[in-house]
C-alpha cells in the first residue's frame, strides 16, 4: 500500500509538495504582469535551452507546429547558420548558468537577430545586463525541472504577440491543471490516481510511444524518469517504430511499454495504435495506455507532462530512492 509517510520519507525536500502546487504556480506566472514584447517581420524562431529548460523549447516547438514559423530547438553549443535579423532567438536557461545556452547566447550577439532570454539569474542575467540584452528573471521552485510550469506560463504571457494560441486556451490550460492536480496529487493516494498507478506499475525500463504532436511530452517523460526515478527510458514514434523498433519485441524482453495517446489524434495514428495493441495483446505484451486531456494544444501538453512528470515522482519514491538529488549531473557540470 501506498501511503503519504512514503512520499515524506523518500522525498524529504518536498518535490511533490511542488508538483501539488503547479496549477498555482502557472497561473501565478501567466498573472504576474510581466510586460509583453513585440518582434515584428520574424519568420524563424530558435528555442536554446539543456535539460528542463529544452523541454520548454520542445514544447513551443509543439505549439508553433501548424504556424508558419521555421522553428529550432538547440540542445548544444551552436545555432543554426539559417539564423538572421528575421529570427528570434529565445535562450532559456533556468538557472542561469547553462554552459551551452551561455553559448548559443554569447553567439546570437554577435548576429544581426532578434534576442530575449530567460533565467532565474546567474551568468545568464550578468551577461544580458552588461550588454543590454533583453532579459526576464523568473524565480526558480526547488529545481529546474520543477520550475518548467513557471516558466512555460510566463513566456507564454511575454510572447504573447507571437504565440498561435489565444489568451482563453491558456487559461482553458490552467484550468484543466487543476482539474487533473485533484488526480494525481499527493492528496489522492488511491486506485483511481492515474501518475500513481502508472508509476507503481513500472518495475523496468519502459519504452514510451508517442504521436509526432507529442513528443515534447515523451521527451520529457523520458527525461524526468532519467533524473528523478533515476531509470533507463527510451522513446519512439508509433508510425516510426512500426518500421523499425516492433522487430524488437520478437525477442524475449523485460521493456515495459506505455502508450501516449490522444482522442484527436490524427486518423492513421489511431490506426496505428489500434494494430499496435493488437499486436501486443497476442504476444501478451502487458503495456498501459496514457490519454491526453481533451483541448487544445497547450492543454494537451502541459496536462500529459504533469501527469507523466508526477508518475515519475511516485515511480521513484516507489523504489525507495529521493527523486531530487542529480550527483551524475553535478560530476558532470563540475568538470565543464
Amino acid at each position: 500500500m501506498f501511503d503519504y509517510s512514503q512520499l515524506e520519507k523518500y522525498d524529504p525536500t518536498g518535490m511533490h509538495k511542488v508538483y501539488d502546487n503547479w496549477p498555482k504556480m502557472a497561473k501565478e506566472a501567466y498573472n504576474s504582469g510581466l510586460d509583453a514584447k513585440e518582434f515584428p517581420e520574424i519568420d524563424h524562431i530558435v528555442f536554446s535551452g539543456m535539460g528542463g529548460s529544452g523541454a520548454i523549447g520542445d514544447l513551443f516547438a509543439g505549439i508553433f507546429s501548424k504556424t508558419n514559423f521555421h522553428v529550432s530547438v538547440v540542445k548544444g553549443y551552436l545555432l543554426p547558420k539559417t539564423v538572421d535579423s528575421k529570427t528570434l532567438v529565445i535562450a532559456t536557461s533556468v538557472s542561469g548558468n547553462t554552459v551551452e545556452t551561455l553559448s548559443t547566447l554569447e553567439s546570437a550577439f554577435k548576429l544581426n537577430c532578434k534576442l530575449i532570454a530567460f533565467a532565474s539569474g546567474g551568468r545568464m542575467e550578468v551577461f544580458c545586463d552588461k550588454n543590454k540584452i533583453e532579459f526576464q528573471k523568473i524565480p526558480i521552485t526547488h529545481s529546474p525541472r520543477a520550475s518548467l510550469v513557471s516558466f512555460v506560463y510566463a513566456i507564454l504571457q511575454i510572447l504573447h504577440s507571437i504565440i498561435p494560441i489565444s489568451s482563453q486556451d491558456i487559461i482553458d490550460s490552467i484550468e484543466q491543471l487543476e482539474k487533473t492536480s485533484k488526480q494525481i496529487s499527493s492528496s489522492n493516494l488511491t486506485e483511481k490516481n492515474p501518475a500513481l498507478g502508472l508509476g507503481v506499475w513500472i518495475d523496468n525500463t519502459p519504452l514510451i510511444y508517442y504521436p509526432w504532436g507529442f513528443q515534447a511530452a515523451a521527451i520529457r517523460f523520458k527525461n524526468s524518469l532519467q533524473e528523478n526515478a533515476k531509470t533507463h527510458a527510451i522513446i519512439e514514434d508509433v508510425i516510426e517504430a512500426s518500421h523499425n523498433q516492433i522487430v524488437s519485441w520478437e525477442k524475449e524482453t523485460s521493456i515495459q511499454p506505455i502508450l501516449i495517446e490522444g482522442e484527436g489524434d490524427y486518423i492513421k495514428t489511431k490506426e496505428r495504435w489500434k494494430i499496435l495493441k493488437e499486436y501486443f495483446e497476442h504476444n501478451q505484451i502487458s503495456y498501459r495506455e496514457i490519454f491526453s486531456a481533451k483541448g487544445n494544444i497547450l492543454t494537451k501538453l502541459m496536462n500529459l507532462i504533469y501527469l507523466l512528470d508526477y508518475a515519475t515522482i511516485y515511480h521513484a519514491v516507489n523504489s525507495r530512492i529521493d527523486p531530487s538529488p542529480v550527483k551524475s549531473i553535478d560530476f558532470v557540470k563540475e568538470r565543464l
